[in-house]
């Protein structure tokens, strides 16, 4: 998580008991989780403003699918793509290949 391992986590938990006591602690978890709780109702309720003015439902648009490098995966290398489960052949000498009206 954020390139911290389990030592760090700890420590950091360690040092946060000792600045704040064990009295404050647990009030500032519940604060800080209801801090995360209403950012992501801010989230969510913007993407779906942003789904009813541009005129459809973006509820099901996961953010990671705006990733230009999933995009390539999944569209370019990804196994199950049509182009890759067409069956391909080499030519022999002399033979035509095939034409695609519909791809010109």
């Amino acid at each position: 998580m954020f390139g911290m391992g389990m030592p760090e986590i700890g420590l950091i938990l360690v040092v946060a008991l000792l600045v704040f006591g064990p009295e404050k602690l647990p009030e500032l978890a519940k604060q800080a989780g209801g801090f995360v709780r209403t950012l992501r109702q801010m989230a969510d309720n913007a993407k779906n403003d942003l789904g009813r003015e541009m005129g459809h439902d973006l509820s099901g648009l996961d953010l990671k699918d705006l990733d230009p490098r999933e995009v390539v995966r999944r569209n370019f290398l990804d196994d199950t793509t049509p182009a890759a489960t067409k069956e391909t052949r080499i030519l022999r000498p002399g033979e035509i290949p095939p034409f695609d009206p519909e791809a010109t």
